[in-house]
């Protein structure tokens, strides 16, 4: 069994004498708060965290790192208080021990918002010291390795998990060891069978392609030899989890994927790179458009390598990567090349560069936090965002910007500022106009167009995917909503207190106050926007406003609530109904419909025979003086059938300045055809305008106006 002992000897090649000594300590504090308690396995608890403090030596962390590990659990599991590690171990050490602690004292109704809840906790902890996430990781790790006691439900839940988040967490801040270690070992618990079928598949292949191997190892080493290039050269696997996903995903055999060699070349310096780059191309013909330079552009994590793939002997794909030992060190252990740089491990420049990346990283998850409407909607857009594939665009000014593969000129407008995404209206994309919803490819220069004033649109959600603009899209639109709701909820209270001669303005303040409170309500502005989204009824809130003041009531059966005008202008909290498409000219009404708002409906609408009565549900509207946009309307036209029908009336009715949105023609029978219309007018003059030009027409029947 490894122990403490096995431990400081590890430590010992980077450590002070002082730091192993703290180490020792915090593992003897965790031993004796840990007594008498014990794994599934059957173990002493303690063997967890000091296993734990052992991958993070693996990475060469630093000694408060390793002093978290071995407390991790104890906040946790035992009656220690984060107070009393900062009296033993300092502030420092307690902070990264409370940010690794799960949320045991809230009970959750549900398993998936405790865990939701419990990475929200993570990342807030992360934003302070991002050491809390690879403690946390090695946690995983040793947790994932020692899944065997668990119940099969268990296990596979807590795979899920770590394949859903750590894995990808791990990747995202370049940790390939770990990521690999956790990928296969959360696919052997999902899928315990195909994982035992992959690995002996792969140990027989590994037999049979061994002499392979040995003869391109050495071909490559050769080489390098003959032209004075320094690099050594060694093979590379596949992990199990890579070689499942590409069976699935690329549906090819497991042989035809083992028919591809994969070698490393690590050699002293970036330029030596692109040399050897030379000669292993002069060595085997490269295959075309399979050579992707990381190290001129790095991937979001700070990987940095050459890859390309050769035709080898007797055909053979050969797939190599040429780094430095630097970069190869960051390969393996991404963010945590920042310690291993303070330990005079590696290369200074790639560490900090990596660190600074990784800061950047939890800003953005802190913004996505602070935009997320839950914390189940923050760790869905948490894990849609984790490692995507990477496509590389430019500014104007010629800088690159990093999106996932697919992503949209409204995710780079986000990428480059949250008020640039808020307020943008349109993109040049290689200096030509495009449409916002314009998929982006790499090497594309992509210009965005902004307006004062201009507002996210809805739609915008049906074609964004990076996490951070759909959250921020989110998060403008639910303002957005709240702005129009008070807004329209003033309108509709002071609407409803003019029946007795008062307004908002000049009632006092004590009968809201009351009010307010019996409603359990912060503020007016939350009061207003119930009402404006149809959660409460205006009439009512005014009733209960004015019966606390009856001194003030000075109604009268001829002051009736006048109608609110409408402008036409359409936002989150007031819509035309689809039934009866509503013109200006026609006579409206409004239906406050809950969590709509105020939906706009033709007088004779049949859809309001229900609510026609009930004034509080239904209420009379008028159209503004100033109204300037185009509305939907139906029309239905009885034609006889002929030749070029729709190429006419497309003609006609574009002449009478109106689009056609929609047309459906369906045959009643050789010689009658009925076509229904939508058109966008600008009220009803213009619709009878469009309909004596119709009715003009020889062949054209009946004309009619649909949804009354």
């Amino acid at each position: 069994m490894f122990t403490i002992d096995d431990l400081s000897d590890r430590l010992d090649g980077y450590l002070t004498v002082d730091e192993i000594a703290q180490v020792r300590r915090a593992f003897y504090y965790a031993e004796q708060a840990h007594d008498g308690q014990h794994r599934r396995s059957g173990e002493p608890y303690v063997t967890h965290p000091l296993a734990v403090a052992n991958i993070l030596a693996n990475m060469h962390m630093d000694y408060q790192s390793l002093m978290a590990a071995m407390l991790h659990d104890v906040i946790e599991d035992t009656g220690i208080t984060k107070e009393a590690l900062s009296r033993q171990f300092g502030e420092e050490v307690a902070e990264l021990v409370d940010g690794v602690s799960k949320l045991t004292q809230i009970t959750f109704e549900d398993k998936a918002v405790a865990q939701a809840e419990n990475f929200q906790k993570m990342v807030l902890a992360m934003s302070r010291d991002i050491r809390v996430i690879i403690v946390k990781l090695a946690d995983r790790l040793h947790n994932m390795r020692t899944l065997g006691a668990l119940r099969p439900d268990k296990k596979r839940r807590i795979a899920r998990e770590t394949l859903e988040i750590y894995s990808r967490i791990a990747g995202r801040l370049g940790i390939n060891t770990i990521r690999v270690e956790l990928e296969d070992l959360s696919f052997q618990a999902i899928h315990p069978m195909r994982a035992e079928r992959i690995q002996r598949a792969v140990v027989k292949a590994r037999g049979n392609r061994r002499s392979m191997v040995r003869h391109v190892q050495s071909t490559l080493q050769s080489t390098l030899d003959g032209d004075e290039l320094p690099g050594t050269v060694m093979g590379r696997q596949k992990h199990l989890l890579s070689i499942y996903r590409k069976m699935r995903d690329q549906r090819k055999p497991f042989n035809e994927l083992m028919d591809v060699f994969g070698f490393r070349i690590v050699t002293d310096r970036v330029d030596t790179c692109y040399r050897i780059l030379g000669a292993v191309h002069n060595l085997y013909k490269p295959v075309p458009g399979r050579f992707k330079d990381y190290i001129a552009i790095p991937k979001a994590n700070g990987y940095q390598s050459l890859h390309t793939t050769l035709f080898g002997p007797n055909g053979i794909p050969i797939e190599v990567q040429i780094r430095t030992r630097e970069m190869e060190a960051m390969a393996n252990n991404g963010i945590a090349a920042h310690w291993l740089y303070k330990a005079g491990q590696t290369d200074r420049p790639i560490a900090m560069g990596s660190h600074a990346r990784a800061r950047e990283w939890v800003r953005g998850l802190l913004e996505m936090q602070r935009h997320a409407g839950n914390s189940l909607e923050f760790i869905e857009h948490v894990k849609n965002d984790l490692f995507p594939d990477d496509a590389y665009v430019f500014t104007p000014k010629g800088d690159i910007m990093e999106l996932p593969r697919g992503a949209t000129a409204i995710d780079f407008a986000y990428a480059v500022h949250t008020d640039i995404g808020n307020s943008c209206i349109a993109c040049r994309i290689d200096r030509h106009l495009a449409p916002l919803s314009s998929r982006l490819e790499s090497g594309q220069t992509v210009e965005i167009i902004t307006a004062p004033g201009a507002q996210p649109n809805l739609a915008w959600l049906s074609f964004t995917i990076t996490a951070k603009a759909r959250s921020a899209v989110r998060h403008a639109l639910k303002h957005q909503q709240r702005n129009d709701s008070v807004a329209l909820g003033r309108r509709l209270l002071n609407q409803a207190l003019s029946s007795f001669n008062l307004t908002l303005e000049t009632l006092s303040q004590t009968p809201l106050d009351a009010l307010l409170e019996a409603l359990t309500l912060k503020s007016l502005d939350d009061l207003l926007e119930e009402i404006g989204l149809g959660s409460r009824v205006a009439y009512s809130v005014a009733r209960r406003l004015v019966d606390s003041e009856p001194e003030r009531i000075q109604a009268h059966s001829d002051n009736q609530q006048g109608a609110m005008a409408i402008s036409g202008a359409r936002n989150m909290v007031i819509s035309f109904a689809r039934c009866c498409y509503p013109l200006p000219g026609d006579t409206i009404v409004g239906n406050l419909s809950a969590g709509r708002g105020i939906v706009v409906h033709r007088s004779e609408c049949g859809n309001l025979e229900d609510c026609r009565e009930d004034p509080e549900k239904c209420f009379p509207l008028q159209w503004s003086e100033t109204v300037e946009d185009d509305f939907p309307v139906g029309l239905r036209l009885e034609i006889e059938t002929r030749r070029g029908l729709v190429a006419e009336l497309a003609s006609l009715i574009n002449d009478a300045e109106a689009n056609i949105e929609r047309i459906n023609i369906e045959e009643r029978d050789e010689r009658l055809s009925i076509v229904h219309l939508t058109l966008a007018v600008r009220n009803r003059v213009h619709l009878a305008r469009i309909i004596k030009r119709i009715r003009n027409l020889a062949y054209v029947g009946r004309v009619s106006r649909t949804g009354s």
